[in-house]
Order: C-alpha cells, then sequence, then structure tokens
C-alpha cells in the first residue's frame, strides 16, 4: 500500500492537475487542496457549516455516504448535484487514488 494518493481537478474542460496527497497525516481533501494553491475559502475551517469548500466528483473511486451534516449543507446551497460533495468532510485515504473532482463556484 502507498503512502500518497493522485486526485485528479478539473480546471477546465479536458485539463486536468494531478494533486499528489499524502494518506497518513489525517487531512481532508480540503486542506490539500488548499495546499495544493486552489483558491478555498473553507470560512468554518472544516466544520461543514459554510458550504465554500464545494466540489463536484466527476469520476473515480466510490467515497463514503455524507453524514447528514454535510448533507443539510448541500441541500441549502444554490447549485448541488448529484456528485456534490463538501471537501472539508472528505479524508485523504488510500481508496480516494484516482478520484477526479471539480471545484464549485463559491456564493457570496
Amino acid at each position: 500500500m502507498t503512502d500518497e494518493v493522485r486526485v485528479y481537478v478539473e480546471e477546465s474542460p479536458g485539463h486536468r492537475r494531478e494533486v499528489v496527497a499524502p494518506t497518513d497525516m489525517g487531512l481532508s481533501l480540503m486542506e490539500v487542496l488548499k495546499a495544493s494553491g486552489y483558491d478555498i475559502q473553507a470560512t468554518c475551517g472544516g466544520m461543514a457549516l459554510c458550504g465554500t469548500c464545494h466540489i463536484e466528483v466527476l469520476a473515480g473511486p466510490a467515497l463514503d455516504e455524507p453524514s447528514d451534516e454535510e448533507l443539510y449543507m448541500l441541500e441549502s446551497l444554490p447549485v448541488m448535484s448529484q456528485g456534490s460533495r463538501l471537501s472539508c468532510q472528505v479524508r485523504v485515504t488510500p481508496r480516494l487514488d484516482g478520484l477526479v473532482l471539480r471545484l464549485m463556484p463559491q456564493q457570496a
């Protein structure tokens, strides 16, 4: 088993950027994306209270089901898709390897 995974961020149609993330530090996907230079506000600090780390999962391995708190926040956002998740609630584990996502526009 490897100690890092590769996640792909679709920055525009047909253009994906690889992000390498360690699996042994207990990080959230939000923390990895922020550390990789993506402009994620994360106003609530990763507590699933603001929705500013909203992503859409496009392809890859199945994720654990979102918690009730995460679903409540997602349902309050103006735009939600079947692949919507809060990146602060997705932990980086070996299962994430190959995940493809898109950052959703932040609604102020």
